[in-house]
């Protein structure tokens, strides 16, 4: 395997409140070209990436709405398809994939037909079934989704949201420790179903610490405490500012939120995601780093944040400053928002949007 830097240090230039126009900074403050971008890219196959959260199953009923049902002011949808995708930190780890990385997956499933279903749709052929582990006392999670032209009808869930056992934390903790010589990266992926405690993140910040690789998490507001130490976390606009208690959805609160949160937590960065108004970047004191979003048409954006995170972590795997890696994450978000469901895009279609040198 090609030789990838192991040291993911913050570039020093001081940029404050700095605008990107799509495209990446280096540690100066100039912007990276898509040629650059391009190198990372290509280097997407030497980076191997482990993806610990919940696993979830995504269950897509298709159909269509001609009329309203007399029992109850519903609307009658017929279904003409079914389709499944794996959803949650499955839906990181099928980016990864996507996008050419290699990657390994930790998380739980349950004793019943929606987990049988998550290990059909990870496939019998590829790596990553290892750091699954089955608990016969909670069902697997699984978000059902009815959609008629392209819209939204009603979603239903059937999960559990306790803690798991410590027993069940400690065989995810060894799995990670017995994969960590191999790993570029860790990503968390935390949907709040159970697997992501204070324990389990302490232990995962000293292993990511030890083998010294980029600890990236996708967080959930009520578990904001459980992230301290981790390298940067991608909180969406409203959970930056719910966890930092600030109020607004302008310019000024995603700053308060994100300075707030990057030096409660330590981490070295927090990338904030903001649908239209693209994305904002914190690395330092009273630094900021604005991308504005790509997306020319936003239909779904269920699974954009497994996009970003796991483009981010392959970015980073191989290389690409904090900055970079959050222009190339956005370059993916701007695709996936525009397919309907849980969505992956690949190296060749990110590689695509970074236009011409």
């Amino acid at each position: 395997m090609g030789k990838i830097r192991q040291s993911h240090s913050i570039g020093k230039g001081k940029v404050t409140r700095q605008t990107a126009a799509g495209s990446g900074a280096q540690g100066g403050g100039g912007p990276a070209s898509p040629q650059v971008l391009r190198q990372y890219i290509s280097r997407f196959p030497q980076a191997s990436v482990l993806v610990i959260g919940d696993l979830i199953l995504d269950h897509y009923i298709w159909g269509r709405v001609s009329r309203i049902s007399p029992e109850a002011p519903v609307p009658v949808v017929h279904v003409d398809s079914e389709s499944l995708r794996l959803g949650g930190a499955a839906n990181v780890f099928n980016n990864i994939l996507a996008l050419g990385g290699k990657a390994d997956l930790c998380g739980v499933i349950g004793s019943d037909e929606s987990g049988r279903m998550l290990l059909k749709e990870l496939g019998s052929t590829r790596a990553g079934r290892g750091g699954v582990v089955i608990d016969q006392d909670r069902p697997t999670t699984r978000k059902s989704r009815v959609i008629a032209h392209n819209q939204q009808i009603v979603r239903y869930d059937v999960e559990r949201r306790a803690e798991l056992k410590p027993a069940m934390q400690r065989r995810i903790l060894r799995y990670v420790s017995s994969r960590l010589r191999e790993l570029s990266c860790l990503v968390v992926s935390d949907y709040a179903k159970g697997v992501v405690s204070a324990t389990l993140m302490s232990e995962l910040t000293q292993l990511a610490a030890l083998r010294g690789i980029p600890l990236i998490v996708d967080p959930k507001v009520e578990h904001f405490s459980y992230y301290k130490g981790a390298t940067v976390i991608t909180p969406n606009h409203l959970e930056a500012t719910q966890a930092a208690g600030v109020h607004g959805d302008d310019d000024q609160a995603s700053n308060e939120a994100g300075a707030i949160i990057r030096q409660r937590l330590g981490c070295q960065a927090v990338l904030i995601t903001r649908g239209e108004k693209g994305m904002s970047l914190y690395e330092g004191e009273d630094v900021s780093w604005h991308i504005p979003a790509l997306a020319r048409q936003v239909y779904d954006v269920t699974g954009a944040g497994d996009t970003v995170i796991g483009t981010l972590a392959l970015a980073l795997s191989t290389g690409a400053s904090m900055r970079d890696a959050a222009t190339l994450a956005n370059h993916a978000a701007g695709v996936v928002v525009g397919m309907v469901g849980t969505a992956t895009l690949s190296a060749k279609q990110l590689s695509e949007t970074l236009g011409h040198d």
